[in-house]
C-alpha cells in the first residue's frame, strides 16, 4: 500500500504581480518570496505565514491577494 502526500500552494499577488508563495506540507506552511533562493521559514498556521510574507514587503504595501494553485 502506498501513502500519498497532498501539498497545497497559494501564490501571493500584489499590484505588480506575484510577490511570493505559501506551500502547505507536512511541517506547516512554508513561505518563500518571489525570486528568493531559500524559504523564509515554516509556520504553524496559514495566518502566521501570511503575516510573515506581508512583513517582507515594502512598508505600507497593501496585503497581497492569495490564490490557490
Amino acid at each position: 500500500m502506498s501513502q500519498t502526500s497532498t501539498r497545497r500552494l497559494w501564490v501571493a499577488y500584489g499590484p505588480a504581480g506575484a510577490v511570493g508563495k505559501i506551500q502547505k506540507d507536512g511541517d506547516g506552511y512554508t513561505v518563500q518570496m518571489a525570486g528568493a533562493d531559500a524559504a523564509l521559514g515554516t509556520y504553524p498556521s496559514m495566518d502566521i505565514a501570511k503575516r510573515a510574507l506581508q512583513s517582507h514587503l515594502k512598508p505600507g504595501a497593501e496585503p497581497p491577494e492569495y490564490r490557490e494553485h
